[in-house]
């Protein structure tokens, strides 16, 4: 061998991954050389084997994918220590590659130089998963409008999956890729409306991959629906008398939820007592001067929102009053049901005595009949044989 062959033989360099055996052909005149193809998850370390056959003490050159040599007869010839020699003997010759990358993807040749050059190439192959996916918002989420949410993948070899899920259903999405050099970027666009009631709903984006075998690796993310706020005052139980306290408390709700939240009193400014705090108004010791209507008014970005109180201020006096005159009220209704009952006896007792009389007439007339017929049979002298009759008058 010439010195420049040799000089030829020093420039080249290498790549790896898992495992999936390959035999490659064989040297004639007796000796062999064996490559075994590799395949491993970036950053993992490979192992690239060359086994010999019928060696019989002939030069072994490894050289990369790029024809750089890495090692001639056991001795390092490229300085990257990511490649160490582990084994070199009459049957194996064995390297490997820390830390491995997509760059070092390709052919590693495994040569036996004898009267002629004999080579077999060991194919590295490199694995991408998929890294955790992220979740772009697209468009605002605002009520009765849509969201445009895309998960991302941007780093996959081969391909990851992605897919939306919304209580255990998958969304329908719109997919694309991209390459970027041997790896490749994936998404999953989805468009879905949304009301009020969808806020903080879960969704989620997982993504599966070969290297992942049956596992996923998924990025959750909770909708956020903006919308107008709703305000609502919850008022005091009870009458309220001169003297008592008044507290208002303003219920709110609103994404975002509304900070500044107004007190105000219709056509009047509020009590000098008026004490505010948040959403709660305060007012000690009223007076029939307090009474009045109370607003409370919220708003964001997306609307505003008002509810009113009207308070009315009792004196003592008032309230025995009103209390006095419930059972009046009471007694006045039993009253006047003792009358009408009164009324319908006296109606029922008339009408039962007018039928009564009536009935006692016509008697009467039937027994007038039966004079006559009396008078009229001594008139007509009739026979005393006939027997004598008495007649009731």
């Amino acid at each position: 061998m010439t010195p420049g062959q040799r000089s030829r033989l020093l420039s080249s360099a290498p790549s790896l991954l898992l495992r999936s055996l390959v035999l490659l052909s064989l040297c004639p005149r007796g000796q062999a050389v064996q490559a075994e193809n590799v395949t491993v998850l970036e950053g993992g370390t490979a192992q690239i084997s060359c086994r010999l056959q019928n060696y019989d003490g002939s030069i072994v050159v490894i050289q990369n994918p790029r024809r750089q040599t890495l090692f001639f007869n056991g001795t390092r010839a490229l300085k990257d220590d990511r490649f160490q020699m582990v084994l070199f003997s009459q049957q194996l010759v064995r390297i490997t590659l820390t830390n491995v990358s997509v760059s070092d993807e390709g052919g590693y040749f495994c040569q036996l130089y004898t009267d002629d050059t004999h080579h077999q190439v060991a194919t590295l192959s490199v694995v991408v998963p998929p890294e955790m996916p992220t979740v772009e918002v697209k468009t605002e989420a605002v009520e009765g409008g849509e969201v445009e949410l895309t998960c991302l993948s941007p780093r996959s070899k081969p391909p990851a999956t992605l897919r939306w899920v919304r209580d255990r259903r998958e969304i329908p999405g719109v997919i694309s890729q991209q390459e970027n050099g041997k790896t490749v970027s994936v998404s999953n666009t989805i468009r879905i409306p949304v009301e009020r009631k969808d806020n903080g709903a879960a969704l989620s984006c997982e993504a599966s991959h070969p290297a992942l075998v049956a596992q996923k690796r998924v990025r959750h993310y909770s909708l956020d629906v903006h919308f107008a706020p709703t305000v609502k005052i919850i008022p005091p139980q009870g009458i309220l008398r001169e003297g008592d306290s008044l507290s208002l408390t303003c219920s709110v709700t609103g994404n975002p939820l509304p900070r500044d939240i107004q007190w105000s009193r219709v056509n009047d400014t509020l009590p000098e007592r008026a004490e505010k705090t948040a959403n709660i108004l305060q007012v000690s010791r009223l007076s029939q001067s307090h009474n009045g209507t109370y607003l409370c008014q919220a708003h964001n970005n997306y609307g505003r929102a008002a509810d009113h109180y009207t308070l009315l201020v009792y004196d003592p006096g008032a309230v025995v009053e009103t209390h006095s005159a419930v059972p009046y009220a009471v007694i006045g209704g039993i009253l006047a049901l003792l009358v009408f009952t009164v009324i319908c006896v006296l109606i029922v007792t008339i009408w039962c005595s007018v039928r009564q009389k009536g009935s006692y007439l016509t008697h009467e007339a039937s027994g007038l009949d039966e004079h006559g017929e009396v008078q009229e049979a001594f008139l007509n002298g009739n026979d005393a044989s006939q027997g004598k009759k008495e007649y009731l008058l």
